[in-house]
């Protein structure tokens, strides 16, 4: 899967880990076509994340002609990889019985997430799962270790 390119070493570790929770991978499936601006899904009854990669790299105007270009290409990884983070963090809500993941100290959500929060509560009817979702995707270590704490 072309998503895993873009993907740094504690994603990676992240990935593996989510593999062993007994959650698939998939990428650019019919459910990125619900909007442009999808990036990730988690699909709970099949235990699957969903990637969409081309949507990724179309809002970063990443093509086979620019893939060089390091800013573009550096935007789109961290538009995957904040995807698959946040992805990964419903899955640790998932394996806590589908319960918030219990963070120590205030979280609050960055106001440039509010939109997407917006999108997101749309599919899913979950504001504080989606809201923990957001605040966490930038915290790629505590992903890893609530994943370990949570899913094994």
């Amino acid at each position: 899967m072309e998503f895993i390119d873009f993907l740094d070493k504690i994603e990676v570790e992240i990935l593996q880990i989510v593999e062993k929770a007994g959650y698939e991978t998939a990428e650019n499936t019919k459910l990125c076509l619900l909007g442009k601006n999808y990036a990730g899904f988690l699909i709970k009854k099949k235990k699957e994340i969903v990637i969409c990669t081309s949507n990724a790299k179309k809002k970063e105007g990443y093509t086979i002609l620019k893939m060089n270009k390091k800013d573009i290409y550096e935007r789109t990884a961290l538009r995957i990889k904040k995807a698959f983070r946040h992805e990964s963090v419903h899955v640790a809500q998932e394996c806590n019985d589908g319960n918030l993941l219990k963070i120590e100290g205030k979280q609050s959500i960055n106001p440039s997430k509010i939109n997407a929060l917006h999108g997101s509560m749309r599919i899913s009817g979950e504001e504080e799962k989606e809201r923990q979702a957001y605040i966490l995707e930038d915290k790629p270590k505590l992903i890893k270790n609530e994943l370990r704490k949570y899913c094994l």
